[in-house]
């Protein structure tokens, strides 16, 4: 029965992790991060950390295999989405120091 409890996990494991795949590498292609929420994206990112924790605790590997890779690819979207959102550093120019 143990064996089955097993398999059931890394099939589960597997779909949801592969199921994301698509989305990451369509993000990456595109650039196009204007339907994502950071809020949510976040939360997100930050739930899977938590599974993967969890999955280490108790020595869950398909919880751990598949949270690592989910984990991985949805900090690698969060971070872009970060770096859409920060404005941007443009040189401002400078005040004229010679009136004084």
């Amino acid at each position: 029965m143990e064996s089955m409890t097993g398999l059931i996990g890394f099939l589960a494991a597997f779909c949801t992790t592969a199921a994301f795949v698509p989305q990451v590498l369509h993000t990456l292609k595109t650039r196009d991060l204007s339907g994502i929420s950071l809020g949510m994206y976040s939360m997100f990112t930050f739930g899977v950390m938590m599974w993967l924790g969890y999955g280490l605790m108790q020595g869950d590997w398909p919880v751990v295999a598949a949270n690592a890779i989910t984990g991985m690819l949805s900090f690698c979207i969060l971070l872009m989405k970060i770096r859409s959102v920060m404005p941007r550093n443009k040189a401002m120019p400078m005040a004229d120091t010679a009136e004084v």
